[in-house]
């Protein structure tokens, strides 16, 4: 825990790595020793970096991923289709269907999958503001390319019922994708494959 008492710069920059997701005291302790052990500008570049993109970073307005610009890159670029949206579970899940080159149409990032045990529900995910850009513009099909884990799967099928009232064609990305596998991770040709073999929700 990160307190007043922990006067030692040291001590705090350990504590708050071992905040990151991945990152045990003993990780977050070498990766400290490494800073200290470099050049003085590299760690005031970090702490730069780290600065910037607290104070630029923010959401885009229309598909909720990170940006510096709002608009994103993405919602800026008129060449994308905009009657197809994928729906993600989080802004890096965009980069692994990017590297695919098989998808051009718009992303609406939601931050995260239903998990009732956590104490995620649809109050803490962007479904709000996703329901009303579907309203707002024409869209002839919603892919949901959460990964296929239980949270997954659940959040799809949550949004799936949410959008039969709208007419929307929905389709879910299917084979490639292994159980329990998480999108950022997998290579591009499986990612590609399970775009082009995504299957109608009933």
């Amino acid at each position: 825990m990160i307190d007043a008492m922990d006067s030692d710069p040291i001590q705090r920059l350990i504590a708050h790595l071992t905040q990151l997701p991945g990152i045990g005291e003993k990780t977050a302790t070498r990766l400290t020793m490494h800073i200290l052990a470099g050049q003085k500008e590299f760690a005031r570049a970090l702490a730069k970096s780290l600065e910037d993109v607290a104070d630029q970073v923010r959401l885009c307005s229309q598909c909720c991923t990170f940006t510096v610009r709002d608009p994103c890159v993405i919602c800026s670029d008129d060449n994308r289709d905009d009657s197809i949206i994928c729906l993600v579970a989080r802004p890096q899940d965009i980069d692994a269907i990017e590297r695919t080159g098989q998808f051009h149409g718009r992303y609406h990032v939601l931050h995260g999958l239903l998990s009732p045990l956590d104490g995620i529900g649809p109050e803490d995910l962007k479904i709000g503001e996703f329901l009303t850009r579907l309203r707002q513009t024409p869209i002839k099909e919603v892919i949901l390319a959460t990964s296929p884990s239980i949270e997954g799967e659940a959040t799809a099928m949550y949004v799936a019922n949410l959008l039969k009232p709208l007419g929307v064609e929905v389709t879910r990305i299917a084979a490639g994708m292994p159980i329990g596998g998480e999108l950022e991770y997998s290579d591009s040709m499986t990612v590609g494959r399970a775009l082009q073999d995504r299957r109608a929700m009933r």
